[in-house]
């Protein structure tokens, strides 16, 4: 389906970037707005630099490649009763507009830790960051102590399919009862979960990631992979989607890489155990290492981009910096044929 994928650019955005009296960073998931060409940036910042909060920006991607950043505005995310959110009560990660009404679906990871479990969610919010609602979450994606998703791994990714009438999520990583996570030697069966748009779980498959691409350095056995972003590849098939896994290894770096998923003949494990499912099948659509990049850092975010006058499709990406002076804030514009 991709027989070409091509860099048209890519630019760095200055470290600690003030913008409407927040610090910009944590860029971990992006949207396009078609009708109004311009992007929507969620940061993961757990409101602990500033409210749990999400950017607009534009920029031109073209036949000359990716132009200058310019942010129009920043929004935070609301709560049910209005008010911004606490510290750390919060782990926001993807964001999608509604192609129906222009709203705003995020997810957020929650939380587990020894003494707290905060289930993850998907909320909607109005583009002024005030909530809509919640869509329900499958029972199994709830944080318990014994089971359900792992810390920091949870709702990560997400995408509208079938021209806005389903919403498709996916964990970073797999459940605590669907086995381990990745290694150097194997990689892991994470969950996406369809759903309508109005809330109801029609069904869960399983999707196989690739096992850690390295070993860490000097300590061994601490890298990781899992699904960072997902995107319907048709606007009305729901049956395949582009999945961003992003693998990181201590000592050696990033490693990202666009596989294309079909979920035709993949087994149906709502309500069910992984133990004999079939997932998922896969493909390589392009490794970032292959793409002629100046610098790879954190990449979480993509989203489809408008199209060039070649008729190819853009495909935009956004690193993560972790609000960290040794990584850099990067947007790299990708062209597919």
């Amino acid at each position: 389906m991709w027989p070409e994928v091509r860099l048209v650019g890519e630019r760095v955005i200055a470290h600690d970037l003030e913008v409407r009296g927040t610090v910009l960073g944590g860029l971990s998931g992006i949207d396009y707005r078609a009708n109004t060409g311009e992007y929507v940036l969620i940061s993961d910042d757990r409101s602990e630099r500033n409210p749990a909060r999400f950017y607009t920006a534009r920029f031109a991607v073209d036949g000359d490649g990716l132009g200058p950043v310019t942010f129009t505005g920043t929004h935070a995310l609301l709560d049910p009763s209005g008010a911004e959110y606490p510290a750390k009560s919060v782990d926001p990660e993807e964001i999608r507009v509604d192609p129906w009404t222009g709203d705003h679906f995020w997810t957020q990871e929650g939380e587990r830790a020894d003494t707290v479990l905060i289930d993850p969610s998907v909320r909607i919010a109005r583009p002024d960051g005030a909530y809509v609602g919640d869509l329900p979450i499958p029972d199994n994606e709830r944080m318990r102590p014994d089971a359900g998703p792992r810390r920091n791994a949870a709702l990560e990714a997400a995408t509208f399919a079938a021209g806005g009438t389903l919403f498709v999520t996916a964990l970073e990583g797999p459940l605590l009862e669907d086995g381990p996570g990745p290694t150097i030697a194997h990689g892991s069966l994470n969950r996406l979960t369809v759903q309508a748009r109005s809330g109801p779980v029609l069904a869960q498959y399983l999707y196989p990631t690739e096992p850690v691409f390295a070993a860490s350095r000097p300590t061994p056995g601490r890298g990781d992979n899992g699904i960072v972003s997902i995107l319907a590849t048709d606007p009305l098939d729901p049956s395949t989607l582009l999945v961003l896994e992003r693998a990181y290894v201590p000592g050696v770096g990033n490693k990202i890489r666009l596989y294309e998923a079909d979920l035709a003949a993949a087994t149906n494990v709502h309500g069910g155990a992984a133990t004999g499912a079939r997932p998922a099948a896969k493909r390589l659509v392009a490794d970032l290492d292959d793409l002629g990049l100046t610098h790879i850092d954190n990449i979480e975010g993509m989203t489809w981009g408008p199209r060039l006058p070649s008729g190819e499709r853009t495909l935009i990406l956004v690193s993560d910096n972790n609000f960290s002076a040794g990584q850099v804030t990067q947007l790299i514009a990708l062209a597919m044929r």
